[in-house]
């Protein structure tokens, strides 16, 4: 199980995944970056065939500065990814003996950024489609988006677009333990980047790591509140 996620904040976005690939067709799972930089002031996730994302990558390390630049760019990321997916369906071979489970190569792109104090956050989904998700405020990707969108309701009493990114780290790291819990193919090391007026910043594995204690502490205090209440 695969899940992207992206959260808009008063200040920014936050980009927020697990690590775990899953192989059906060999049944088996590996862990594998999902979260890349585009360019130095937005960053990017991918669900599905791996050989379709590593072409996106490819072709996003690129032309990051021209699709960054450019007056739409939900236009040109669909532009730099639809070839690829074009190129994928038309050399796939869905027939092959032995392995009547072995995937399709449909892929699902999700990018956000930060411009002229704006968020943004597309999609790219395997038919071409474009789709905007920053009024919404919220947009995950890959078979553990359900999930993930209905932990983000859950959270959504905190209000996300009226707090700072230091908030958003932790909730989104919240909801990806959550579903670490919750299915057995999502798990760690989760990857977060950070998106603000100045560019994205991936988070190291220590960055990661005190945002874990801010949400241990976060919880802690959660029962505080409910005991005192109610006990």
């Amino acid at each position: 199980m695969t899940v992207v996620l992206a959260t808009v904040c008063r200040d920014g976005v936050v980009l927020g995944s697990d690590s775990q690939i899953t192989d059906k067709g060999r049944g088996m799972t590996y862990p594998a970056e999902k979260l890349h930089p585009l360019g130095e002031l937005a960053a990017w996730g991918g669900s599905g065939g791996r050989s379709v994302l590593a072409d996106v990558k490819r072709c996003f390390n690129e032309h990051s500065a021209a699709i960054l630049e450019a007056p739409d760019i939900g236009r040109a990321l669909q532009e730099l990814v639809l070839p690829i997916l074009r190129h994928h369906y038309d050399t796939f071979i869905p027939d092959v003996p032995g392995d009547e489970d072995g995937g399709t190569p449909s892929a699902y792109v999700m990018a956000a950024g930060w411009r002229d104090g704006e968020p943004w956050i597309l999609e790219i989904t395997p038919s071409g489609m474009i789709g905007h998700y920053a009024d919404i405020g919220f947009h995950a990707i890959g078979s553990g988006a359900p999930l993930a969108q209905q932990a983000s309701s859950l959270l959504s009493h905190f209000h996300m677009t009226e707090r700072s990114l230091r908030f958003g780290c932790a909730a989104v790291l919240r909801v990806l333990q959550a579903l670490d819990l919750t299915s057995a193919s999502v798990g760690e090391p989760f990857s977060l980047c950070r998106i603000d007026a100045e560019g994205a910043h991936h988070l190291s594995d220590e960055d990661i790591e005190e945002v874990s204690d801010v949400v241990r502490r976060w919880k802690d205090a959660e029962q505080t509140v409910i005991a005192d209440i109610f006990d």
